[in-house]
């Protein structure tokens, strides 16, 4: 019993002690942030047409659907052209700002916004990776996902470097942003703009209010129990949302793995032969022929998909048998990339399996671009080599606008 307690004493301090997983959730900060940034700009002449004035679901009908269902968008709050705009680029900048890490505490409720705004804007506009993006913009939001390979960690790093040179370090975007955020708040608020459910709105202002609260902790409180505990809560969030995704990823591949075994296609190994015919997912015909042609790859195609989906989420005990599972999948999204023309569904799927790279790996991809960098820049390559390596739990030091 005293061996259990130990146990769970020491689970719990893990996962109040400290946010994990900080690589982890850098690279699925910037896969998802790069994948909507990216589906942005090649839609970026269709904008209109898909979630716009011009688009054959207008305006009225995406009224009368979000009274029904009480979906949030802010497209609802007007029907001009000049306000469509302006939110399409406003998550244009969201997702470019956080696919750097900048202010990504922010930028992620930027993020959601934009993402819940055009999505549900159009709700039949998109597949199964836009369903993956619109949860994960949700999730995101309650990530401390900026610690590491982004803006705010060297902004972050730069402070407490001037700190100990004794400067005085003075913070007014954080601020300026957080003012910004509360007029448009209270206006829409005000204004009875919130025709949705009431959950985004809730969540918007708590995201405000937490962060005046930690400004406020960070530089009144005469002793360090208030910010540990803003700490503490901060990290639990981010621990959750981390859990909620890597079980949310094994549930995508579990029921897609255990419907496909009752399809009768999957079960006599012809399935992945139809998608290869349709011309609606065959941006290259000749090679979807061709691998169509060999039944060999078509058994293999078939039934190794089968058995990746439903294994997986079995192997997660098993490190190194995770660890090949999840480059046999990555690999897969990446080819149903390119032989079926669905490139922003992979990069979604991608971005959600990043959660459970080894960090190693990830260390290990960091001193490649890190290397990059410095056969680019000299000047870079001299900043990384005087750069501290980051550690897995960070000391409390750091005062500011949590990332």
């Amino acid at each position: 019993m005293n061996r259990f307690s130990l146990s769970v004493s020491a689970a719990i301090a893990r996962v109040t002690g400290s946010a994990l997983a900080p690589y982890q959730s850098a690279v699925v900060r910037i896969g998802f942030s790069a994948t909507w940034l990216l589906f942005l700009l090649r839609e970026f002449p269709h904008r209109n047409e898909l979630y716009g004035p011009d688009g054959p679901w207008n305006w009225d009908l995406a009224r009368q659907l979000i009274d029904t269902n009480g979906a949030f968008t802010v497209l609802m709050w007007s029907d001009g052209r000049a306000w469509f705009e302006a939110v399409y680029l406003l998550a244009l900048l969201a997702a470019a700002l956080l696919l750097v890490g900048w202010r990504t505490r922010a930028m992620s409720v930027l993020f959601m916004v934009g993402v819940l705004s055009l999505q549900n804007r159009s709700v039949f506009v998109g597949d199964g990776g836009d369903n993956v993006l619109h949860l994960m913009s949700i999730y995101l939001v309650f990530m401390r996902c900026g610690r590491v390979w982004s803006l705010d960690a060297r902004r972050a790093r730069r402070a407490d470097e001037a700190r100990a040179r004794g400067e005085r370090v003075t913070d007014r975007v954080g601020p300026a942003l957080w003012a910004a955020a509360g007029f448009v708040l209270v206006s829409v608020t005000v204004a009875g703009r919130f025709h949705s459910d009431w959950t985004i709105p809730a969540l918007l202002w708590a995201a405000w209010a937490a962060q005046a609260l930690w400004w406020v902790v960070a530089r009144r409180a005469k002793s360090v129990q208030p910010r540990v505990l803003l700490d503490v809560i901060a990290d639990v969030l981010h621990n959750g949302a981390l859990v909620v995704i890597m079980a949310e990823a094994c549930l995508i591949y579990a029921t897609a793995g255990w419907y496909k075994i009752q399809g009768s296609r999957w079960q006599d190994g012809t399935a992945a032969y139809y998608p290869l015919h349709l011309d609606y997912f065959s941006p290259w015909p000749g090679l979807a022929d061709l691998l169509a042609g060999s039944g060999t790859m078509v058994l293999l195609a078939t039934y190794g998909t089968v058995i990746v989906q439903v294994a997986f989420p079995f192997t997660l005990a098993n490190r190194r048998l995770k660890n090949v599972l999840l480059a046999l999948m990555m690999t897969e999204h990446a080819v149903i990339a390119v032989l079926l023309g669905l490139p922003f569904f992979s990069l979604a799927m991608i971005a959600t399996d990043a959660v459970f790279l080894p960090t190693t790996f990830l260390h290990r991809v960091g001193g490649w671009a890190a290397r990059a960098r410095g056969w680019l820049s000299p000047g870079a390559r001299r900043t990384a080599q005087a750069e501290p390596p980051v550690e897995e739990s960070p000391g409390r030091t750091h005062v500011g606008f949590p990332a």
